[in-house]
């Protein structure tokens, strides 16, 4: 009887970008005054298991099931409209670029907010200001990375990842490959969304690790600057007050 083959683990091979010296100049002067528009990873609505992101054709949009990448940056956003949000590019009336102060109106402290609070929602049970988290993820040979927003729902499990799968073993988060996949879940009204997941993938050699610090030190000005309009879509935690 013939032995079965053994099969190899392959180890995943994480391409970093090489920035050196005369890159990080051209960009630095190149890119004076002007934004950076980050491509945007979307969950998909419906509780749908797939991301939507742009393709090699960024005029064309792909999807798919998983991401893979080193996070370089990641932080709150919050978002507060006194009308019901309908969709479109309709800034809110109260936004937070770091989920910390908000800016417009009532603006301050988030924290202390009475419309950042549970039960400030008209639904009585939910929070009238929207929180969500921004992940920024630079996937295998690119140079920039991809933003991806976590909805409300997901934010519990981003934050069980960071503290019990990275922070507690001695990692950062720029220090992994992180790979997120989205799982169907159900609220009590029976509505279903996506869910996302978080895993490690690999832990990158100190070489490329301290590089990615690197980056992601250089990046933040950047990052946490981006404009928070785009972050505001309708989802199924706009139509159940719960997941709010």
């Amino acid at each position: 009887m013939a032995k079965k083959a053994a099969v190899k683990n392959i180890k995943p091979i994480f391409e970093a970008p090489m920035l050196n010296p005369e890159i990080k100049k051209a960009m630095a002067e190149e890119m004076e005054g002007l934004e950076v528009a980050f491509d945007r990873a979307k969950i998909l609505a419906g509780g749908g298991l797939l991301f939507e992101i742009p393709s090699e054709n960024l005029d064309e949009l792909q999807t798919v099931k998983e991401i893979e990448g080193v996070i370089l940056d990641h932080h709150h956003v919050n978002g507060y409209w006194k009308e019901k949000y309908t969709g479109g590019s309709i800034p809110p009336d109260c936004g937070s670029i770091d989920g910390k102060f908000g800016e417009g109106s009532p603006g301050g402290d988030c924290k202390i907010c009475p419309l950042n609070q549970f039960g400030s929602h008209e639904d009585g049970k939910s929070k009238a200001c929207k929180n969500m988290h921004r992940i920024y993820l630079l996937r295998s040979g690119e140079v920039l990375p991809i933003l991806i927003t976590l909805p409300p729902t997901s934010i519990k499990n981003f934050s069980s990842y960071i503290a019990k799968k990275i922070i507690t073993k001695g990692l950062r988060s720029f220090g992994v490959i992180t790979r997120i996949t989205l799982k169907k879940a159900q609220s009590q009204g029976g509505i279903a969304y996506s869910q996302a997941q978080f895993n490690v993938v690999d832990v990158l050699d100190k070489e490329t690790a301290k590089n990615m610090e690197e980056l992601s030190r250089s990046l933040k000005a950047t990052t946490r600057k981006v404009d928070t309009i785009e972050d505001y879509t309708i989802e199924e935690d706009n139509k159940n007050p719960a997941l709010t």
